[in-house]
């Protein structure tokens, strides 16, 4: 496990994607590649990073079918993997990204159920936001299994929210409407029921699946739920805007090599 902590950390630090880390674990083994996820989170807290929430992925049907699994996994969310809403991405911060769009939920109470419901998440969430999600992965090509993505924090990159809040109160999660606009262009599209049935059931199987590891959700924590429509990869010069009805939009870009933030 250590070497294949050792190589997704060495390919962050260089720049270069390493080859796939399933070869350093055995074959399916989602427990060590959880362990790898978690001993890389410790190195990034070691070395003052600040952990704000998780993600969750996997939660598409298809992409699920693809990589040979029947559930959703998560990552860490660090709040130095935060982009402003609206800014650019800075010109080599990332490795391999991709962008989708997804519902956050920011927590206004703890979740620490084992059998977690969705009574308990309507009455945890202060607020909804609109989010892009900006994957990557450390692994060459993205040439990834469960395993790979896993040990890799669920392939995850940076995160762009907006910047109105909205309750919860009356409004449908499952229903919403997704657009995903790069230079004019829809280039991908969905709904909340495309995400695991519905952002709430995402958070739900996140808030147990926590609880069950003796590590749950916190008030004040973000959660990314998943995407809503496939995900986009993202060149130099790229600007993308997701549109979710009765959340708002929110919109980040992307800088060429040596252009000024």
């Amino acid at each position: 496990m250590t070497k294949a902590a050792d190589a997704l950390v060495e390919a962050t630090a260089t720049g270069t994607p390493c080859p796939p880390v399933r070869t350093l674990l055995d074959d399916g083994d989602i427990e060590s590649a959880y362990a790898v996820q978690q001993a890389n989170v410790r190195r990034g807290v070691a070395a003052g990073r600040r952990l704000v929430g998780r993600k969750i992925g996997l939660t598409s049907p298809a992409v699920q079918r693809q990589l040979g699994v029947d559930q959703p996994d998560f990552g860490a969310l660090f709040a130095d993997m935060a982009v402003a809403e609206g800014d650019t991405v800075p010109a080599g911060r990332l490795l391999q990204p991709r962008v989708e769009a997804e519902v956050a939920l920011v927590l206004g109470s703890d979740l620490p159920h084992r059998e977690c419901t969705v009574v308990d998440v309507l009455r945890a969430v202060d607020f909804a936001l609109p989010a892009l999600e900006i994957v990557d992965s450390r692994v060459r090509d993205w040439d990834i299994s469960i395993v790979d993505t896993i040990a890799d924090n669920a392939s995850s990159g940076c995160y762009v929210l907006g910047s109105t809040p909205v309750p919860l109160t009356g409004l449908n999660l499952r229903s919403v409407r997704m657009t995903m606009i790069r230079h004019g262009e829809a280039v991908s599209e969905g709904t909340g029921a495309d995400c695991l049935g519905g952002p709430l059931n995402a958070a739900v199987w996140l808030a147990s699946t926590l609880a069950g590891l003796g590590d749950p959700l916190r008030a004040g924590d973000l959660v990314l739920t998943g995407a809503l429509g496939p995900m986009v990869p993202a060149a130099p010069g790229d600007v993308f805007e997701a549109r979710i009805s009765n959340l708002g939009s929110v919109r980040v870009g992307f800088a060429t090599e040596g252009e000024n933030r």
